[in-house]
């Protein structure tokens, strides 16, 4: 049974990245306190869904980075 990569979020592409909503991220509590990027499956992406659901751990807090315009 072969899992392939459903879920990844890079920290450089999110505007909290160093703000205190970025200390109290899903991916900084994963990652710790230097967080890169975190990949996840399908299956790894629900059961994480279901334990901040119930506050067990820190929601997401990832909001991308706008494409800067270069016009």
């Amino acid at each position: 049974m072969a899992s392939g990569i459903e879920f990844s979020i890079s920290c450089n592409d999110c505007i909290r990245r160093g703000t205190n909503d970025c200390a109290d991220c899903l991916v900084s509590f994963v990652l710790g306190e230097t967080p890169d990027e975190l990949v996840m499956t399908s299956t790894d992406a629900q059961v994480v869904q279901l334990f901040a659901a119930q506050g067990m751990i820190p929601r997401l807090k990832f909001q991308h980075r706008p494409a800067s315009s270069t016009s």
